[in-house]
């Protein structure tokens, strides 16, 4: 059975003011198409899911079981078709049975499994929250409606300040979809984490951790090198980090005083994915490696 199918006992550890699960049994081998040249990044540990749906692979997570929410999702970004879906929002039966089925299902009405409510995020954690579900892999980067409906599992969120989620996050995810979908010409590569409080962690009804940032990256290494001046430095790979505190202090992502009200102190801050790294680097207090290469496009 593959490391998708069947997840073991965790191994916890405490590393730099981080929690990190290390599954024992685990890895993202039948799904590394959706990582650049089959590597997914380095530094980071956790519960590797190949996330399925109707049978097939749509992306990978690398899940946290101690805090109960992803380090991050990497998938194939395509151009999208339609409106947001109104999809139901899932779980991952194997984080609760190792030998459960591999697909992701639909949370059923009235009480759940407690082994499903301990081992993963639920529908009544963010239920009359101040947060709300934050896509790292979202549905408008995806064509196909099954990719579409599959970013709805609960182990593809994080708690994200609507500030964020409805403000400048949003706007990212749509310019990163007019630029690649404009000037990419082969596969695109993208990965979307969290970065936690350098501190404490800080917590949804105790039992789902909130990050302080977002952070994206994507790689797209055959592009259209006739780009204009502006975006000539966003290829082949280019990132962000997103504040989702705006109490947070600005030395990583700096706040634009003019915006409106309701979004101020969620900006982000577009950079190279060097820069990316070593602010991860910082706070994870482990070398972080996004892409193998740095997307560099060589063989």
């Amino acid at each position: 059975m593959s490391g998708c199918h069947s997840l073991a006992v965790v191994v916890l550890l405490f590393t730099g003011g981080v929690f990190l699960c290390v599954a024992n049994v685990g890895d993202f081998a039948p799904c590394l198409q959706f990582f650049y040249k089959s590597w997914p990044p380095k530094g980071l540990s956790g519960t590797p899911i190949c996330q399925r749906y109707q049978n097939q692979y749509r992306f990978a997570t690398l899940y946290s079981r101690a805090r109960r929410s992803p380090w991050f999702s990497g998938y194939l970004y395509t151009a999208p078709a339609g409106k947001r879906p109104s999809a139901e929002w899932k779980f991952e039966p194997q984080l609760a049975y190792p030998e459960a089925d591999g697909n992701m299902i639909p949370f059923p009405p009235g009480p759940l499994d407690q082994n499903v409510v301990e081992s993963q995020a639920v529908d009544l954690d963010y239920i009359n929250s101040t947060y709300s579900r934050g896509h790292l892999n979202p549905s408008l980067h995806h064509h196909i409606s099954e990719d579409r409906y599959a970013t709805f599992t609960l182990t593809n969120v994080t708690p994200q300040k609507a500030g964020s989620n409805d403000g400048p996050w949003e706007a990212l995810e749509q310019t990163v979809n007019k630029t690649l979908d404009a000037y990419c010409l082969g596969e695109a590569y993208v990965v979307t984490g969290v970065i936690p409080y350098q501190g404490d962690e800080h917590w949804l009804k105790n039992r789902v951790a909130v990050p302080e940032y977002m952070w994206s990256a994507y790689c797209c290494p055959r592009y259209n090198h006739s780009l204009p001046e502006e975006l000539k430095h966003k290829f082949p790979s280019f990132a962000a980090i997103g504040r989702n505190d705006r109490n947070s202090t600005e030395e990583i992502v700096p706040v634009d005083q003019t915006a409106k009200k309701q979004f101020r102190g969620y900006d982000v801050r577009k950079m190279s994915l060097q820069t990316l790294e070593v602010y991860l680097k910082d706070r994870f207090n482990s070398v972080i490696t996004v892409f193998n290469e740095q997307c560099s496009g060589s063989d």
